[in-house]
């Protein structure tokens, strides 16, 4: 009998450019990420650590410590057999003790939060290219950028403001979904699929329970894997509930894992693929 393939998770705490790993702990860390402008959010409990470690992320995380530079959050998962991947990144937005005898501590974060204290100021010309536009604010938010929507010429784009909301006015400026996966700025168009995240979902890779409808296409749970499927294409094979099976886009990605508990799951909430859907306006 083959020994089984453990989970792993680890959990870098990044102060100053300088990024410390724990891993061996007991952790859960639940979170969720959106293809469009709002910010993925992430929650992780860490119980295990000593004194000295608990001290210094509580001191670096405080919104009373002197270095306000960000601090920021990296999750990752996998197994024994296959290593580690990135499930999320973000900047930390506060983190708690438990009270004893436990000694837990929950840290939460979302995505890009630091640029919501950075105010700029954005113009082009009369016209300028999407893609253009698409990498200034790559470049403007630090960001990498996956750029597969279709590419037009903007008018008059302008923004002055935090730097948050830049990704907003850029999906709203070219009518795509624009949106930040960890580290990566995604523009594309609102029906496609992104090109090269392709999910193929049935019992045999992994899915858990039964596909639910919703009013615009499926909720559906699965095992982590190292793919990264927001704003990808899932492709459903039920043997159970065969009227659902098609193409998806995957709209938002849900995520639940944990070292010593049941959860290590994806939830996809996915709209069916080629759905018309008009782009969100700002609130």
């Amino acid at each position: 009998m083959n020994p089984p393939d453990l989970r792993r998770i680890r959990i870098g705490i990044e102060v100053s450019g300088q990024i410390n790993y724990y891993e061996g702990l007991r952790v859960r860390a639940s979170g969720t990420k959106f293809a469009n402008p709002l910010q993925n959010e992430c929650q992780v409990t860490i119980s295990g650590l000593s004194e000295k470690v608990r001290d210094y992320i509580l001191t670096e995380t405080s919104p009373y410590n002197a270095n306000r530079t960000p601090k920021r959050l990296i999750v990752e998962c996998g197994r024994v057999s296959t290593g580690l991947f990135r499930l999320y990144v973000g900047d930390i937005i506060s983190s708690d003790a438990s009270s004893p005898p436990d000694e837990d501590i929950t840290i939460k974060a979302k995505t890009q939060n630091a640029q919501s204290g950075n105010v700029i100021a954005i113009t082009t010309g009369a016209l300028a290219k999407l893609s253009g536009i698409s990498q200034r604010v790559a470049d403007q938010i630090n960001l990498g950028l996956d750029f597969q929507a279709t590419d037009k010429n903007i008018s008059n784009f302008s923004f002055s403001g935090a730097a948050s909301k830049l990704v907003t006015q850029l999906q709203e400026a070219g009518n795509v979904r624009a949106f930040i996966d960890d580290e990566l700025l995604i523009v594309k168009d609102y029906a496609k699929a992104l090109s090269g995240r392709v999910k193929v979902l049935s019992q045999e890779t992994g899915m858990v329970g039964i596909p639910k409808a919703t009013d615009k296409g499926i909720d559906v749970t699965f095992l982590i894997d190292s793919e990264s499927l927001l704003g990808g294409a899932l492709r459903l094979q039920s043997k159970f509930n065969k009227s659902l099976n098609g193409d998806y886009v995957i709209d938002q990605l849900k995520f639940d894992v944990a070292s010593h508990e049941d959860p290590f799951f994806y939830t996809a909430h996915c709209t069916r693929y080629g759905e018309p859907k008009p782009a969100p306006k700002a609130k």
